[in-house]
Order: structure tokens, then sequence, then C-alpha cells
């Protein structure tokens, strides 16, 4: 994309994005409910609605479940405060975890186990002592699930073995003397209604960039961006907060006054090609790349509404 081409437009995201082998796993989690206690459902904090497979609340509605709001640390603080008190208001305990440095961790497997007390109490009085927790982990892909696990299971993944009988050919992680984890591959959907859901799992990397207009993508990016964490924008660039506005108020199509502040960024990027102009894909990757890497600061993009 060019800046003198003014009638370029940067279109919404349309994608249907299924590949068989999800619907196959779809099918595996359900018959592999019937072995676990409890569901840890792992979310993106920067976009806990749209990392949420809509199917999994519907198939899990009868288990005991927790969420997790992984990746937590590249996320506004205030913003998963209110997460966790939204998820609470539904009668869903929630917690943030940043599994690369493992905060949080402990406080997951406290609250694990304080979800099950009840339960695990009522079997005590029947005489079934010593069980342990039995955990799924469900989450769509590049949300963290294999951080999440090799943080809780203290990087040692071991596997407890086939039990006999309705868990044969299941491998079990063991995290403690009281929980064990069943792991699950990472599941999408077959149809994305929103348009919006789609961009937000482009600027966090669940949908590959190859797949799409790498340019359109970081350009709602930058869109968003600007409309809500400007001040990111410019400390991250070096950019002049009233440079930015006064690009924005010329009279042109907005979509051309977005771009001529991406094309600044890619100077101060120095995503510059032979000849002296930016190169709009080296440029739009810097922006995404920055977002998803945290170097933009925390940033949330879904808020609780």
């Amino acid at each position: 994309m060019q800046k003198n081409n003014e009638e370029k437009s940067f279109s919404k995201v349309r994608l249907n994005w299924y590949p068989g082998h999800m619907a196959k796993t779809k099918k595996q989690i359900i018959e592999d409910l019937k072995l676990v206690d409890i569901v840890i459902e792992l979310l993106d904090a920067r976009i806990p609605i749209s990392s949420q497979n809509p199917s999994i609340g519907e198939i899990t509605k009868n288990k005991k479940k927790i969420i997790v709001l992984n990746k937590s640390d590249l996320a506004d603080e205030n913003q998963n405060k209110q997460w966790i008190e939204f998820f609470k208001s539904k009668q869903i305990p929630a917690v943030t975890v940043d599994s690369n440095s493992g905060k949080g961790i402990e406080n997951c497997i406290k609250q694990i186990e304080k979800i099950m007390e009840k339960q695990l109490g009522e079997k005590a009085q029947q005489g079934r002592t010593g069980k342990r927790i039995r955990a799924m982990i469900l989450g769509i892909p590049n949300v963290g699930k294999s951080s999440f696990i090799n943080r809780i299971s203290k990087r040692t993944t071991a596997k407890v073995g086939n039990k006999p009988g309705i868990t044969k050919q299941k491998q079990w992680i063991r995290i403690n003397e009281k929980i064990e984890l069943l792991d699950t591959p990472g599941v999408l959907w077959p149809k994305f209604e929103n348009e919006q859901v789609a961009l937000n799992l482009c600027f966090t990397g669940t949908i590959k960039e190859e797949i799409l207009d790498k340019v359109e993508i970081a350009y709602q990016l930058t869109k968003f961006l600007l409309e809500n964490y400007r001040k990111k924008i410019c400390e991250r660039y070096k950019i002049e907060e009233n440079q930015i506005e006064q690009i924005l108020i010329q009279e042109q199509p907005e979509n051309i006054n977005i771009y001529e502040i991406m094309q600044e960024i890619g100077k101060k990027r120095g995503c510059i090609m032979s000849g002296g102009n930016v190169d709009d894909e080296k440029m739009a990757r810097t922006i995404l790349d920055d977002f998803k890497n945290g170097k933009l600061g925390k940033i949330t993009i879904e808020k609780v509404k």
C-alpha cells in the first residue's frame, strides 16, 4: 500500500478458520471431560473475551472451573483487576498469571485446591482419602498453555502414567501431591461472528500473519492505540503528541492520516528501503511485534464494559 493511493481502504477482517484437526480435538475434549473434576481455562489477559472459545462454555457448563488470565504482565493492571471482578460476578473464580516469570502460579494452585476443598472433604468422609484433583487445561492456540504447564509442573512435566480402565492411554501431568493435569491441544472455533474478535486474535498472534495483510492488521492496531494509548505510541517511537494531533486533524480520509503516523513510526524505527521510502511490511511487523512483546507497555485491548 502506498500513501498516494488515497482510494486504498483498510478492509475488515473476515475469516472462517477451522482446520479439520480442531473438530476432532473438540470431540476428544468432550470425551475427556468425563475424567476430570475441574477445568482450567487459559485466556489472554489482553483479550479475555476474544481468547475465550465460545463453545467451551457450553461443553464445560457442568464442571467446576477456574479462569487463568495469562500474559497478565503485558496487560493493563487496572483492567486485570476489573476482569477478575467481572468473572467473579459470573460465579467463576479468576486469577492472573505470568507464565514466563511464574508470577501467580502458586496462587492459581491454591485457588484450584480451594475450589475442590468441599468436594474432596465429602469424599474423605466417605472413606475415599488420598484422591487427587484431576484438572483439564483448555485454551486457544498461542495463549501460553505450554509455558503455563511447564511452570505449574515446575518444568518437570512428570507423567503420572496410564491408569487402568477409564483413563487408558491418557497421560497425566503431576502438579503436586493433590493435583494431576490433563493437557489438551489448543482449539479455535468454526467461524468468527464478530470481526473485532478476529482482529484481536491477529494482534496477539493467534491467527498467523501469513494468511493476512500485515499492514492492514497493523493499521487497525495503530488506530486502537491512538484512540486508547496515545502516550505509549509517543513514548515508544519518540513522536511528539502535537505532531500526531496535527496529522490526525488533516482534511483527508482517516485511514490516510493514520497511515502517515505509521510512516513516521517506520522512519523512527529505521524501516527504510533503498531510495528512502518506508518499507510497509517491515513497519507493520515492527508495530505488531512491539505490541506482542510488551515494548509498548501494558495494554489491554478488551476492557470490561
